[in-house]
């Protein structure tokens, strides 16, 4: 093997190499009409032993523990970019889907599986538990930049975000019951209330923990926020899994809470993550990639299997699913069908069919190749579509609005200030008027407009209008009150009036 050949030199240019084709892949991804992950996975095939030879793995554990600290670090971005106010609205029917619907996608694919192969109802279940669950690092990269309707995105990321847990705790019941003899299913029952609770529970309160520490510490360099946030994420994962909760849970909720908090160096933290997180996602797709053996993975067996089990999660188990633990919501039918079609798989369930390689269950190498077929099906046929779909049902929102400008958002930590960011529209009370008629806070400074990609110097007479991207200095002991401004719709101010 090359890396034998050359070395730890070799080993620091293959990952330089990894990395900076990772980049291009999920550069050009959209150009080519695919996912980015499924190229990171062709890449993971083509330099291990079946393809250039140049990286023998076939190390699951390593795997399993690399896919771990990776989904740690996507579901914690994931969290930190979700807005409770958006997620709100769409709380019920996401976890709904994330426990019934996990439940039921597993059961129909467990039966279906059953039918199929030639494995016992147990292995049949543990099956349909490894890909019961949508992932939440495709769904996240599926879902960012594309205009999808914001309750659809919304439900769709709460959803993937949160139903890790239920797949995990299947995943590992089903494996008990299989090597031990005096279980029952019964016994599963309090499990899962205690995961369940102490992930919800323990995040939270490290959600709130880490919030009050990072505001409150007073670092010397700005770099260590970023490193002291991730931290958390890897805290509340050990803690949780550490007395029996589910460690995946905590970790969504803890970055919900500290996302929607007031942070000093807000955007630096979510800048570092963002980027983090795309390098976990890169990383564990190609070792994922490395584990998979084509030669293995693309027999007929393996294809015919993994066709037919695709279609009926696709096609019978995924909208069964939706359309019963949805019953009673406020979805309408394209809605489920979107929901239902946007239901990706991807590294979770690789990352679990590892647990009965390494549990070294007898059928596990059918369930992991299958298992990954049905990842890669999944991600070539819906993920390539999602837009698409999202048109034909007319479920397609406004364009996203990301500023690409390249002012720099501080915290200044010495000075006790910050630079705020305020995104305008239609309906904000200081749309319309002059700078010198708002009642900006006594330390606040407006220091920079940028409107339609265009930087406007700002002074008295200036305008506001709706789209301007607001950049404004302000003392933290006045923050809120600039918030309570700036977020004032016209209809109440009206009102007063």
């Amino acid at each position: 093997m090359f890396l034998e050949a050359f070395g730890n030199d070799a080993f620091v240019l293959l990952g330089a190499l990894l990395l900076i084709s990772g980049v291009l892949v999920a550069k050009f991804s959209d150009r080519f009409g695919l996912p980015a992950l499924v190229l990171f996975i062709l890449v993971g095939m083509i330099i291990g032993s079946d393809g250039l030879g140049l990286v023998y793995f076939d190390n699951a554990e390593a795997a399993q523990l690399i896919g771990i600290l990776a989904l740690v670090v996507i579901l914690f971005e994931g969290g930190l970019q979700t807005k409770w106010t958006t997620v709100k609205s769409v709380a019920v029917p996401a976890l709904s889907l994330a426990t019934l619907g996990v439940f039921l996608t597993s059961a129909i694919v467990g039966l279906s599986a059953m039918l199929i192969f030639d494995i016992t109802w147990f292995e049949a279940f543990l099956f349909g538990a490894i890909v019961g669950s949508t992932d939440a690092a495709a769904v996240f990269a599926a879902l960012k930049e594309r205009n999808i309707k914001a309750k659809m995105g919304a439900a769709l990321e709460a959803e993937s975000g949160t139903n890790d847990p239920m797949a995990v705790f299947l995943t590992l019941g089903f494996i008990e019951l299989i090597l031990a003899d005096d279980m029952s299913l019964l016994m599963l029952i309090p499990n899962f209330f205690w995961q369940m609770g102490i992930g919800l529970g323990l995040g939270f309160i490290i959600g709130k923990a880490a919030s009050y520490s990072i505001n409150r510490i007073n670092l010397e360099s700005s770099g260590l926020y970023p490193i002291f946030s991730v931290a958390f994420a890897l805290l509340t994962y050990s803690v949780t899994a550490f007395i029996g909760g589910s460690g995946f849970l905590a970790v969504y909720v803890a970055a919900l809470v500290i996302g929607n908090s007031e942070l000093t160096y807000r955007y630096s933290i979510f800048q570092f993550n963002e980027g983090f997180a795309w390098m976990a996602q890169i990383l564990m797709f190609i070792i994922l990639g490395l584990l998979a053996f084509p030669e293995q993975l693309f027999t007929m067996e393996i294809v015919l299997y993994g066709l037919l089990m695709s279609i009926i999660l696709m096609f019978v188990a995924r909208p069964i699913a939706v359309f019963l633990s949805t019953l009673g919501m406020k979805f309408t039918f394209k809605e489920k069908i979107f929901v239902s079609w946007a239901g990706l798989r991807g590294a979770v369930p690789i990352v679990l069919a590892t647990f009965p390689v390494v549990a070294e269950l007898e059928n596990s190498q059918l369930i992991f190749n299958v298992v990954f077929f049905i990842v890669l099906t999944s991600a070539l046929v819906q993920g390539s579509t999602i837009s698409h779909v999202a048109k034909m049902l007319n479920l397609v929102g406004p364009k996203k609005d990301t500023p690409h400008h390249s002012i720099e958002l501080i915290s200044i930590g010495k000075a006790n200030a910050e630079m705020v960011q305020f995104k305008t529209n239609q309906e904000t009370a200081v749309v319309g008027k002059k700078l010198h008629e708002i009642p900006f806070p006594r330390k606040a400074t407006i220091s920079a407009i940028v409107r339609d990609e265009r930087l406007i110097t700002p002074y008295g007479e200036t305008d506001i209008q709706a789209g301007d991207f607001l950049y404004i200095l302000v003392s933290r002991k006045e923050k809120e009150a600039l918030k309570q401004l700036l977020e004032k719709k016209k209809e109440k101010q009206q009102k007063v009036l």
